[in-house]
Order: structure tokens, then sequence, then C-alpha cells
């Protein structure tokens, strides 16, 4: 198999560096990769290693009512070349009774009606969530068959719904995700219904990320790198860091990463006068990132379950930290412990609980012989089970693999005309909130 359509929200993502890493690989091992994406890029930051990516982007329609006369055309031909699955997926989109299930459906017909011009010989999405149920829709309308990568939100908030995310599994040639402990999450959800879900760790790309050995390490640095949100758990890494100042240590810890808790995290360095010993510093590309797992001596991630339900499935930042031979400081969340060997490559402790962390912590300040041994046994292990070229032709693999027959949603009665779902502009307002 070598032409494949990858689907996603957005692209490109600054904090998704493991599908672009996904994609660069499947392109050096020979793989014709084409991106859909629903929507741009909407925050200015790029990494440079989206430079080297070849694939061509092709962006639906974000609102389509914005763009009818492209949204129309492509649904006319779609509707004119498969005139049965077209009227019987038209028929379930509006059965979903969603507020985005009709634009769902519109972005993906503008989708396949491309594919059809220009084919491939499979589908894969990111995300269980808008980008699947988009190319659940693309395969119905194109046969094309389709599958998805599950991470974390997509499937543990709280709003996700179950049933929809059973019939996303059913309905696709195969589910990966990224954590055995993802993966027996998904099989409790499906059940005894059908779906093929497997395993695939994320991987890294251990000729880039590595230790330098002309790169002096700083013995008091804890680094923490991530999106600065509730399942992060950096609000207990400020916690431990305070209780490390009382104990006198001489440390420093940076946190790179933005995000919607910034001024919390601020307000809680302030509060506990961390200031010379806490920095937020912000978002960095991919290389300032790799600079500072060389620099440091300890990368601390003490992942939680967030109000919302939401957590990390397999934090890419951990591999690359220990593929560039520091030791970790994590929590037991989900895949975590599938990553670190605790008390071989770090030391895990459990969430929200910041004395321990601050034990662990103090523990690896103490003794540079153990932060030693721990980075040089969690690059081996990276070696072993996260390296980015065995893991995608791993998935290459199960692209190549025999199409097994799709079962089909059920029609329903009463499919509504074309015209009511794309109508003239200005559009009704009632239609303008459906398609919002």
């Amino acid at each position: 198999m070598t032409h494949i359509a990858y689907l996603l929200k957005m692209y490109p993502r600054f904090s998704e560096t493991f599908i672009v890493n996904e994609i660069l690989e499947l392109e050096r091992q020979g793989v014709d990769v084409r991106i859909y994406a629903l929507r741009k890029p909407d925050d200015g930051r790029f990494h440079p290693s989206l430079a080297r990516v070849k694939a061509n982007v092709v962006y639906a329609p974000q609102y389509p009512e914005m763009e009818p006369a492209r949204v129309r055309a492509a649904h006319e031909r779609l509707a004119a070349a498969r005139p049965a699955a077209y009227a019987e997926l038209r028929a379930y989109a509006e059965g979903l009774e969603q507020p985005y299930g009709l634009k769902r459906f519109l972005q993906a017909g503008v989708i396949a009606a491309h594919l059809l011009k220009q084919p491939v010989d499979a589908l894969h999405a990111h995300f269980a969530s808008s980008a699947t149920r988009v190319a659940g829709f693309v395969a119905r309308l194109t046969g094309i068959p389709y599958s998805f990568t599950a991470h974390a939100k997509d499937i543990f908030h709280q709003e996700v719904d179950p049933a929809s995310l059973r019939r996303k599994i059913r309905d696709a040639r195969f589910v990966v995700t990224v954590s055995q402990f993802n993966r027996a999450y998904l099989q409790a959800i499906q059940g005894e219904g059908p779906g093929d879900v497997r395993c695939l760790y994320n991987g890294v790309d251990l000729r880039h990320f590595k230790p330098n050995p002309r790169a002096a390490r700083d013995p008091g640095l804890i680094l923490g790198v991530g999106r600065l949100v509730e399942k992060k758990g950096f609000a207990t890494l400020i916690q431990a860091c305070a209780l490390l100042a009382q104990r006198g240590l001489d440390f420093r810890c940076e946190i790179i990463g933005a995000g919607e808790q910034q001024g919390q995290l601020a307000a809680l360095i302030a509060q506990m006068q961390l200031d010379p010993q806490v920095s937020l510093v912000g978002p960095k590309p991919q290389d300032a990132v790799l600079a500072a797992y060389q620099r440091a001596a300890i990368f601390a991630l003490p992942c939680m379950v967030a109000s919302d339900g939401n957590r990390d499935g397999l934090p890419t930042v951990m591999l690359e930290a220990m593929a560039a031979g520091l030791p970790v400081v994590a929590t037991t969340v989900t895949g975590n412990p599938e990553i670190v060997d605790h008390g071989v490559s770090g030391l895990l402790v459990e969430p929200e609980d910041a004395a321990a962390l601050a034990e662990a912590l103090a523990r690896l300040l103490q003794d540079p012989a153990l932060r030693q041994q721990m980075g040089a046994a969690g690059r081996k292990k990276v070696q072993r089970a996260f390296d980015v070229r065995r893991n995608v032709a791993q998935l290459r693999q199960w692209f190549d693999e025999p199409t097994p027959a799709a079962a089909e949603p059920e029609p329903l009665a009463y499919p509504i005309p074309l015209e009511l779902l794309l109508p003239a502009m200005p559009l009704a307002p009632r239609l303008e909130e459906v398609l919002a």
C-alpha cells in the first residue's frame, strides 16, 4: 500500500508532534501521504520538522455555509457517482440528531469528492472525535477503508459518548491506540461488540532525540514539558518544588509550554515564593526542547486525571526526555508505567501527591550516579519499545492487511433533500445553528 490519506482536525498543530513524526516516517518508508484537515492552524507556531513533510494538504471547509458553491458541487458529484451510498449516509447523518452531524457530513462530502478524483488505498484519522467521524463518513461515501488512532481526551473526557465511540470502533477496519491501558479501556467500552483494537506506542526519532555528550548537564535542573492544562499536573510539581525549597535543596525547575492554566500556575509560583527557582518559560520549538532535555538533570511530568475525566494516554515528551538520557519522575496514570520501569529508568509516584513527588525528585537530585544510571536505562527502553522507525513500520503493515467487510449503519426512513442541507445564501437562522 503506497497511497494513504490522513484526516486530521487541524493541521499543523504545535502540540501534535507525534503526528508529524508519523507522517515523516511513512514518507521515509516510501508511502505517498496526503493530508486532509478540517481546520487551518490558529496559533502561528510551527516546528522546523514541518518543513520536511512532503504531503499535500487539502483543507475541508471549516464553515460549510461560507463556501456553498464548493460544498454543493462536491455533494452533487457524489450524489451522481454513488447515489445509493450518498442517499443512505445523508439519512444517517440527519438521524444523528446532533448539531455537528450535518456539518461533518458536508465536510466529508468535499473530501470524498476529492478522493474520487484522486483515490488512495486507505484513510487514517487521528483522535476518535471529529476527524474520525468525518473519516467514517468519507469511507461510506467512497468505499475507501478507514482506521483511526485514539489518544486521550478523545476517549477519556466526560463528554465522550460511549455509544458513538462504539460505532466508530465497529465501523473502522482497525483501531490503533497508544498504550495497553487505553486498549483495555476501549475493549471494555466495546464489550462483546465487533471491533479490532490494537496497541501501538508513539515513537520518537532516536537519531534526533539523543544525549549530547558535549552539553554540560545542570545538576540542579528539573525540567517539565507539556501544555499548561490540568491533566499534566504541573500544580503538583510546583507544590513539590516548594517542599524541596523547604528542605534547602539546590535546584531550579523550568516548565516549557503554554495553556489555559498559565495564569493559575504563575499565581501559585508567586504564592509559594518560588520565583527564583520555578519558571514558566513558554512554548518552545522542538530543537529548543531537545536542548533543554540535554541540559537538564531530571524530567518531571506528574500527570493526573483531570476533573473532566481527561488524562494523558502516552506522553510523547516523556519518551523524548528518556531518549535524550534523562531520568524521569512521573505518576502511575494510564500508560506511564508502560514507559517508565520504576526504579530502573525512573521513579513513579501516585498522582496529586506532592510529598511523594518531592521525595522522588530529592532522591535523584542528591544522587548523580543514580541519575546517570536511570538515564542510560531510559534510553535503552526507548530504543527497545518506542523507536519511530520500527513502530511506523508496524503501522504500515497494518495498512497493507486485507480489508474486512464493514458493518453498515442502519438507514433511516426519511432522508432530507439536499436543497435543505445546502440552501442558497443567506442561510436561515435555524440552519445556521445546525451547521455552525
